[in-house]
């Protein structure tokens, strides 16, 4: 990991002047997504994926400096550590192995001088038998029916990855599955849930690394208490995916079947592994988790592999520097124009901004730079009619743009204005990015549009597995090599724990106020005071 700030690499001041030449109006995007051989140098493929950054704001001297960061900080050795098992979160002194679980090569990977591989090889096949007899109704719930509710109990990493590609693959699911996540500690998330599914045909998957996350345990409690209820076995109908040795492995908690999660995978990186292999296999089908596996294996070797200039995910994530820290873009969007993808954001939101959202380096001195970018988004062309007003005219931010050229429903040619739906929508992407990086003259001011607004372009050939996969992992990358350069520790999240600390305390009190109507949360401070009386009088 790296010790030292940017400000230390001669390279960075020269990316400050080189800033400072890009903001001036002869490089505005309009001229510079005009120049001869534009895409020649701005366009990149790789790993079953296009990535187009022609509408960025940079020329080919900006690429070559932020070439020579990474160079210089050895970015791409420091992924090479990391998928190698070294113990590359240097805080919690352990590695960080999520591309282990998408790995079939055979070959080792030695974390401790131990190779992991075949205990991740075999938690894989643990998930394909018990999936292959839940699909042939060997295993039914305590009525002998088959299963036909899946409910996934966990929050955060436990879910985010995994309700992603559960909805970009939701059309390749088995017939009779159907999904949902539980995930909020809000009761109108158990309520929704528990009015739609059939109790003697749900299997509730309980995941949480630790067995102690509070929201999760009291969802998994009222999950107990309402199977309880409805006269079911509880043995029969929950599944555990926690921490090897865990307490949710122990023989008192009543499961059908448990699945080990690994210490050296992050709940945000664990997509891969049990905690989205569970729940994804019994919806998808093993053989689909297993193509979806595959894909991300192969980002996973373009990103270890390929030199920088021609890294797509490792190129991302110098624009990302570029903009954030040296053009003084804050935020970003990410924009799929594929309603399958509309979980995305979600899930790179919590990806990017738990593991960059980062005050100090690695090795504990504070960031000179500040590390980590807002990400939001939603599909096009909804976002386009939800918040491109700003994005056009308002504090601009650049966007990530992901396009589809096969759709998943090829058939509907019915044409409005001479062009079918899918050509609508791609026209509508390809405007969007011209729009922003040209914008448009307008002698009345409220109809000016003053361009120079950057994004990428992502392009996928369909929705299938491999391409999920390997979306999936180029996010995974782009996030681990930002924090490469900026030098802070992706896996760790301790900015978690203060909110759950505070939330301790006042629980205590509501816990003492349950059993005394005359307590006063008199330890509580005045503002939790009089939400806590007014959660107790019943009136807002």
């Amino acid at each position: 990991m790296n010790t030292k700030q940017l400000k230390d690499y001669p390279v960075w001041e020269k990316l400050k002047q080189q800033a400072e030449i890009m903001k001036q109006p002869e490089n505005h995007l309009k001229h510079l997504i005009l120049k001869r051989n534009r895409l020649d140098t701005c366009l990149l493929k790789g790993a079953g994926m296009l990535y187009d950054f022609s509408h960025q704001r940079i020329d080919e001297r900006t690429m070559r400096l932020l070439f020579k960061l990474a160079e210089s900080r050895k970015i791409r050795a420091s992924f090479t550590s990391m998928v190698s098992g070294e113990s590359i979160n240097v805080t919690e002194e352990r590695a960080a192995l999520h591309t282990a679980c998408r790995k079939f090569s055979g070959d080792p990977v030695f974390m401790d001088g131990k190779d992991i591989m075949p205990d991740i090889r075999n938690v894989r096949d643990q998930i394909k038998g018990f999936v292959s007899q839940i699909h042939s109704a060997a295993l039914t719930g305590s009525t002998g029916k088959a299963f036909r509710h899946l409910v996934v109990i966990g929050i955060g990493g436990s879910y985010l990855g995994t309700e992603f590609v559960s909805c970009a693959l939701q059309e390749q699911a088995i017939s009779r599955m159907k999904l949902y996540f539980l995930s909020n500690v809000d009761i109108h998330n158990f309520g929704r849930i528990v009015s739609e599914i059939e109790p003697e045909t749900t299997l509730w998957i309980v995941i949480s690394k630790s067995f102690t996350t509070p929201e999760t345990l009291a969802n998994a409690r009222l999950a107990y208490e309402f199977m309880e209820k409805k006269g079911l076995a509880l043995k029969k109908h929950f599944v555990i995916v926690t921490r090897k040795g865990g307490p949710g492995h122990h023989p008192a908690t009543p499961k059908l079947a448990s699945f080990d999660m690994f210490d050296f995978i992050g709940g945000r990186y664990s997509v891969t592994s049990a905690v989205g292999g569970v729940p994804l296999s019994l919806y998808l089908g093993n053989e689909t988790f297993e193509r979806f596996l595959k894909g991300a294996e192969e980002m996973d070797r373009h990103a270890e592999e390929t030199p920088v200039s021609k890294n797509l995910p490792l190129v991302a994530a110098l624009l990302s520097v570029w903009n954030n820290n040296l053009l003084g873009y804050p935020a970003q969007a990410i924009i799929p124009y594929a309603s399958p993808l509309r979980k995305l954001a979600p899930h790179i939101q919590q990806l990017g901004m738990e593991s960059n959202g980062k005050q100090v380096l690695a090795a504990g001195d504070r960031l000179d730079e500040p590390a980590g970018t807002i990400i939001f988004g939603e599909p096009g062309t909804n976002a386009q009619h939800s918040f491109f007003q700003l994005a056009h005219q308002g504090r601009p931010f650049p966007i990530e743009f992901v396009g589809v050229i096969h759709p998943r429903y090829p058939q509907y040619l019915d044409s409005s204005k001479g062009v079918t739906n899918h050509q609508e929508l791609w026209a509508n992407l390809i405007a969007q990015a011209t729009a922003l990086a040209a914008g448009r003259e307008d002698g009345s001011p409220a109809r000016h549009f003053p361009g120079n607004r950057p994004s990428s372009t992502i392009v996928l050939a369909d929705l299938s597995p491999e391409n999920i996969g390997r979306l999936l992992a180029f996010y995974e990358a782009k996030t681990v090599f930002e924090a490469f350069l900026w030098g802070n520790n992706p896996f760790d999240q301790f900015g978690v724990e203060l909110g759950k600390t505070v939330a301790d305390d006042i629980r205590q009190e509501i816990l003492t106020r349950n059993g005394n109507e005359n307590y006063g949360f008199s330890k509580s401070d005045q503002i939790a005071r009089y939400y806590l009386e007014t959660l107790f009088s019943g009136q807002p």
